[in-house]
């Protein structure tokens, strides 16, 4: 099985419209199951209009009660429009933090890691805003991959600037995805100094309105969300994040404890003097 967390650092890039997207446009061959691991929840529940139960809050009382987590964690999803299997946050952001407290401190080690444990199994977490005391970290950390979402303008990067070395230890396969118009990539990344971090761009989600609202419970346009420009790109994030979480990662990112060389180092990010949209 693999873990894919979808976090932002700043603001609302759209993490959990990125998640949805992403879920639903995962390769053929393998089961996705979108977790909302969100501290402040309920995003899911109110744009889908589903049940407060189950949930993540289930799935963690569950994982406390049973001896067998294997397979726990269908017993928890309900379904989106078209069938994507879903663990909702609850509408409390006391009842999510709880929850995902016991999901990745308990005894035996990470629940949401043990309660999937079935081959082909591809669990696409929606972690939120993340920071150093998010109970949310752990997932990240635990995850095969992380795709670390924001935007491309100049706050969202003058704040991930700050942060985008720490975070660069998270995880062993740490990606960037940036949403929106904003400054090209290679400037942001030469800016931010993501290359010597091993943090990969991995996409650039285009600014798409009516692809956006399709994956955040709005309907459609009439072409289907899949064939948006929203849809589209993410399709092929997902293609290569699922090559990505094939990869090793270099030795030192295997231990989140270690820092990589410069962590220290906060770049500022300085706006280059030609701001060019991108189409």
């Amino acid at each position: 099985m693999t873990v894919v967390a979808l976090c932002s650092l700043k603001g609302s890039p759209g993490v959990t419209t990125t998640a949805v997207a992403l879920a639903a446009g995962w390769p053929s061959g393998t089961q996705p199951v979108l977790v909302e691991c969100d501290p402040a929840g309920r995003d899911i529940v109110a744009r889908y209009r589903l049940d407060l139960t189950p949930g993540l809050v289930t799935l963690a009382a569950a994982g406390r009660r049973s001896g067998d987590d294997a397979g726990l964690i269908w017993q928890h999803t309900q379904r989106l429009p078209g069938g994507l299997p879903v663990v909702a946050g609850p509408p409390a952001p006391g009842q999510a933090r709880a929850a995902l407290v016991e999901l990745t401190s308990g005894p035996n080690g990470p629940l949401l890691r043990r309660a999937v444990s079935r081959p082909g199994v591809v669990v696409i977490a929606d972690c939120g805003r993340v920071d150093a005391d998010s109970p949310a970290l752990g997932v990240v950390r635990d995850a095969d991959v992380m795709l670390l979402v924001a935007g491309a303008g100049d706050d969202a990067l003058a704040h991930l600037a700050v942060m985008v070395r720490p975070a660069a230890t998270w995880s062993p396969r740490p990606r960037l995805v940036l949403v929106g118009d904003g400054y090209p990539t290679g400037e942001v990344t030469q800016a931010l100094g993501t290359t010597e971090l091993g943090i990969e761009v991995a996409a650039r989600i285009p600014h798409d309105p009516a692809g956006a609202a399709a994956f955040a419970g709005k309907p459609a346009p009439r072409w289907g969300p899949a064939r948006s420009r929203r849809g589209q790109a993410t399709a092929e994030l997902a293609a290569r994040t699922a090559r990505d979480a094939l990869i090793t990662p270099p030795p030192w990112r295997w231990r989140a404890s270690q820092t990589p060389p410069g962590a220290h180092d906060v770049p500022e990010f300085t706006a280059p003097s030609t701001h060019r949209i991108l189409p």
